[in-house]
């Protein structure tokens, strides 16, 4: 019984209604539990019959159990397996990471080191070590001279943000680059150094890396690029080469473009922009060899007609980088010469310099076309961001995704048109809200009236233009919805289930209570505890909803 005073006159009383359930979950208890607990053989029937799992083994879900404290004296309690991480949602279908790295979506960070907003915040080591333990593997380092033009700092140049030493940032990099995937990592370096502190970084980086570091011989021109298997436990620094970056060489204008930043100077773009002064030095081949050498994935950056910069050069490969509002510009015009590039060569796309709150955009509009690193705010929140850590759910996490067949070959008029799957899925009820808030949070008179939203991210008629919604419950901490949706899929590779959770008010805007994004191609079938995140990305301990997912054949 909880009870919540009204107007500071009197009180109402609410009786949790916890013991009610869906009829399809009555059904399975009946059927496959003895008064609630399972047997061995219970649950060899149930993961058979209900969940397609006829090659599993009950007995070792068991052994498991107990150390869940999921198993009684009686058996299994077939509820509370329901609800665990035993009966999780996705199922780990793993690709051999053999393709060259043009075949992937990589997890890529957009300036990872900054904590906040885009022009005013701090910087730090603490967001790359975050993001390298969510398994982003695309790190990106902007480096300025410091103020006596004697060290490397990493910095949003020419804003108010501070600025960390980049031997720190290398040395995290290294203690934490392989603990969530053991695939590699791409630094992205932003160079506005000149010769002498490039030397610097050449000498830094090989120290600090050593064996982990990809050096390239000399001359080294691929017409393929790797695989993330070849790479395995490597660091790869992936830059403009010296004659190609735009530098100021001037020790008076780095420090006054440092000391005394502009909003105008943060708005444009720093991949090729015109706020960076060309290189002055007279003699380009006097460039220090060993930063030259350092690079495993040469830059370029787009200069003039967007068709030349998307030509592709069968006898090497290159990474180049495109503003968010550039490339939307490009796919009108260029939609397939982007294709074409990217299956051969590296597409960064990065947030265009208006997005001072560190928001981020669609990162469908760069996926559709192959674009291999979205890069993306990590240190910002909101539904954009919800999609992006839902596609690097798949592949275990290893952030790494394989892009689908017709992005990575073949015919470039050749796009999905036929539905390929027809996915159902079915809300059934939830928990756990009452443990992760406070009783009064949600509504300071009454518990919250909880609904669902449940919509499709992905490849053109894929993505729902409205999510499904169920209907509120009210004044309940267990709502119970019991509620059927169906969403026709073309290419399972790119579709992305998108869950949300909301407290219906009437009287204001709704409240958020958790959300989720679930690759479809991992999903596993038949009931499963679907666990929610908050608003920031971050799993809630004990907030999970019950659901169930069919695949049915066109």
């Amino acid at each position: 019984m909880q009870s919540f005073e009204v107007f500071g006159c009197f009180l109402r009383h609410f009786t949790p209604r916890s013991n009610e359930l869906p009829r399809d979950i009555r059904k399975v208890v009946e059927k496959y539990s003895e008064k609630g607990k399972m047997s061995v053989n219970n649950l060899q029937d149930f993961l058979t019959h209900v969940q397609g799992e006829a090659d599993a083994d009950a007995q070792a879900i068991f052994d498991k159990a107990k150390h869940h404290n999921l198993l009684h004296h009686t058996g299994l309690h077939l509820l509370q397996f329901l609800y665990s991480d035993l009966n999780h949602p996705l199922c780990a279908v793993l690709d051999d990471m053999k393709s060259p790295l043009s075949h992937y979506y990589i997890y890529t960070s957009h300036n990872t080191y900054l904590t906040g907003n885009q022009f005013t915040s701090d910087s730090s080591v603490r967001p790359i070590i975050r993001a390298l333990q969510k398994g982003v593997r695309g790190i990106e380092l902007d480096l300025w001279p410091n103020s006596t033009n004697t060290d490397i700092n990493v910095c949003h140049g020419r804003t108010l943000t501070s600025s960390v030493k980049l031997r720190k940032c290398l040395k995290v990099i290294k203690d934490h680059a392989f603990h969530a995937s053991e695939y590699p990592v791409v630094i992205t370096f932003e160079d506005h150094l000149n010769k002498k502190l490039r030397k610097k970084v050449a000498l830094m980086v090989k120290r600090i890396f050593e064996d982990m570091l990809i050096q390239p011989e000399k001359d080294y021109k691929p017409t393929k690029l790797p695989s993330p298997a070849e790479l395995k436990g490597k660091i790869v620094i992936s830059t403009k080469p010296p004659n190609e970056s735009l530098e100021s060489e001037t020790m008076d204008d780095t420090r006054i473009n440092i000391l005394f930043p502009t909003i105008f100077d943060c708005l444009k773009s720093k991949d090729g922009s015109d706020e960076d002064i060309k290189n002055q030095e007279e003699d380009m081949q006097g460039e220090a060899p060993e930063y030259r050498h350092l690079i495993g994935i040469h830059a370029v950056k787009h200069e003039g007609d967007m068709r030349d910069s998307l030509h592709v050069d069968p006898n090497n490969v290159k990474r180049l980088s495109l503003s968010e509002q550039e490339l939307v510009e490009a796919c009108e015009e260029y939609g397939q010469d982007i294709v074409r590039f990217t299956q051969r060569n590296i597409l960064r796309v990065y947030p265009k310099g208006t997005r001072l709150d560190s928001s981020n955009y669609n990162p469908f509009h760069g996926w559709k076309h192959g674009a291999q690193m979205v890069a993306f705010n990590m240190q910002g929140y909101g539904e954009n961001l919800w999609l992006m850590q839902g596609m690097f759910r798949a592949n275990n996490g290893r952030g790494y995704v394989k892009k689908p067949k017709f992005l990575c070959e073949g015919d470039l008029a050749i796009r999905p048109t036929d539905v390929q799957k027809i996915l159902k899925v079915k809300v059934y009820m939830g928990e756990g809200w009452h443990l992760e808030f406070h009783h009064t949070h949600f509504d300071y008179c009454s518990p919250p009236d909880f609904c669902v939203k449940v919509g499709m991210a992905g490849y053109g008629d894929d993505k729902t233009a409205k999510a499904h919604r169920t209907m509120s419950i009210e004044d309940d901490w267990w709502p119970v919805w019991d509620k059927e949706f169906e969403f026709q899929i073309r290419v399972p590779e790119l579709a992305l289930l998108r869950i949300k959770v909301e407290d219906i008010d009437t009287t204001k805007k709704n409240e958020f209570a958790g959300q989720t994004c679930l690759p479809v191609s991992e999903l596993r079938t038949g009931i499963r505890c679907v666990p929610l995140y908050n608003i920031k990305g971050e799993k809630y301990k004990f907030v999970k909803l019950l659901m169930r997912f069919e695949f049915l054949n066109p």
